[in-house]
């Protein structure tokens, strides 16, 4: 976890999104459909967007994933 974003991660807004991205995509993998392991941003958290609600919690930026992405995602 990046330092900028360690207090974002730890926040009880992540958690609430999070445990709703779960539950959205049914606790599965939208790519492989295996159990997900992680709620992946599709355009990454930076220092000057994680502020930004549609990208750091907006759901259209969230999908659960089975393993980190590939550095190609």
């Amino acid at each position: 976890m990046r330092e900028f974003a360690r207090g974002f991660y730890l926040s009880k807004e992540w958690r609430r999104t999070r445990a709703y991205i779960v539950a959205r995509d049914h606790g599965l993998c939208v790519k492989c459909g295996r159990p997900g392991e992680i709620v992946h941003h599709k355009e990454h958290l930076t220092p000057e967007n994680i502020n930004t609600p549609e990208i750091a919690l907006g759901e259209n930026n969230l999908c659960l994933l089975y393993t980190s992405p590939s550095p190609r995602d």
